[in-house]
C-alpha cells in the first residue's frame, strides 16, 4: 500500500436532473490520512462520494486521481486503486457471505487469470478483521442489518485498494460495533497507509477518528482541515443550525461537541429573599412570627 495517491475535486458541480446538489466545489483529500465528510442531511455528502468514485458524472468540473480524470479512466484500473462502500448496497438474492466478500477480488482478476491463494488470503483476512468469519456460509439476506454492514465492509477490504471511500459505514451498527469499525479503518490507515474517506453523521466520532474534516453546507465547502480547526461552535451553527459548546474530548483530546437544545438550557436559580436583600445593600427583613395561640384555659370577654 502507498500513501502517495492524490484525489481531488476541482470546481465540481453535481446535479440530479435540474436540481443542483454540489456547486463549484474544490476539495482535496490528504493522501495517507482519514478524512470525514460531515454536514446536514441533503447537503451533498453522499453525492460527492458517488462522483469521486465515478458513479455520478459531473455537470461541470472534474474529479482527479493522480492527475487523471476518474470519469475517463478504465473502470477496472480505477477499481484497483479506489474502493467504494455505498450507502445502501444490494446483494444478489441468496448469495453467501463468502461469495459476496469474494466479489471484492474482481478488479484483480484478468481475462485469463484464475482465483488463487492471494485471493483466498485477502478474503479470509477481510472476514477475520470484520468478525464475520462465522457467517461465511450464511446467506446475506438472512443476516441482521449490523451483520450485513460488516459483510459489506469486508468486501470493500478484500478489494485491497489504496483509497477507500465509505458512505456512512456505521449505519445499522450499535455503539460497540461502530467503534470496532472505526478502529478497524484507523488501523488500516495506520498500518497499510490506506487513504480513507468516509461520510459520518456523528460529529464527535468524526472528530475523534479523522485527521481531516470536510464540512459541507448547502452543496458548498464551508470548512476543511484538522478537527481542531473545523469543529467550532461557529461551524456547527452555520452547517447544522445548532447552538453548541465545544470542549475537549477526555478520551482523545480532540474537540467534543455538546449540543444545546431548547429544553436543556438551565436557567439560573432565583435568589432567596435574604440574598436579594443583601445584594441590594439592605438588611433582610426578620421572618414574621405567627400570633401566639390563646390560652386554652381563658374565657373570651364580651
Amino acid at each position: 500500500m502507498t500513501t502517495t495517491h492524490s484525489l481531488a475535486a476541482e470546481r465540481l458541480s453535481l446535479a440530479y436532473g435540474n436540481r443542483t446538489v454540489i456547486d463549484s466545489l474544490d476539495v482535496t483529500v490528504p493522501p495517507g490520512q482519514v478524512t470525514a465528510i460531515v454536514g446536514a442531511n441533503a447537503c451533498g455528502k453522499s453525492t460527492l462520494l458517488r462522483s469521486m468514485s465515478r458513479l455520478l458524472a459531473p455537470r461541470t468540473g472534474r474529479v482527479v486521481l493522480d492527475g487523471q480524470e476518474v470519469h475517463r479512466m478504465p473502470a477496472k484500473q480505477l477499481a484497483r486503486t479506489l474502493g467504494l462502500l455505498p450507502q445502501s448496497p444490494v446483494a444478489p438474492e441468496g448469495i453467501t457471505v463468502a461469495d459476496l466478500v469474494g466479489r471484492g477480488r474482481h478488479p484483480h482478476q484478468g481475462v485469463f487469470s484464475r482465483w488463487n491463494a492471494d485471493d483466498d488470503a485477502a478474503v479470509a483476512a477481510a472476514l477475520e478483521v470484520t468478525a464475520t468469519t462465522p457467517l461465511a456460509d450464511r446467506a446475506v439476506d438472512e443476516l441482521s442489518g449490523g451483520q450485513r454492514q460488516r459483510v459489506w465492509i469486508a468486501m470493500a477490504l478484500a478489494q485491497q485498494t489504496d483509497l477507500l471511500l465509505l458512505d456512512e459505514p456505521t449505519t445499522f451498527l450499535d455503539v460497540s460495533h461502530q467503534i470496532e469499525v472505526l478502529d478497524l479503518l484507523t488501523d488500516l490507515n495506520r498500518t497499510r497507509g490506506t487513504t480513507v474517506v468516509m461520510v459520518l453523521h456523528d460529529l464527535n466520532l468524526a472528530a475523534r477518528y479523522a485527521d481531516h474534516i470536510v464540512a459541507l453546507a448547502a452543496g458548498r465547502l464551508h470548512a476543511a482541515g484538522p478537527p481542531e480547526e473545523v469543529l467550532t461552535e461557529d461551524t456547527v451553527r452555520a452547517v447544522f443550525g445548532l447552538d453548541s459548546r465545544i470542549v475537549e474530548d477526555p478520551v482523545s483530546g480532540r474537540p467534543l461537541m455538546l449540543p444545546i437544545g431548547r429544553h436543556h438550557v438551565t436557567a439560573p436559580p432565583e435568589p432567596s429573599p435574604e440574598a436579594a436583600a443583601s445584594e441590594a445593600g439592605a438588611s433582610p427583613r426578620p421572618a414574621e412570627r405567627s400570633p401566639e395561640p390563646a390560652d386554652a384555659g381563658s374565657t373570651a370577654r364580651h
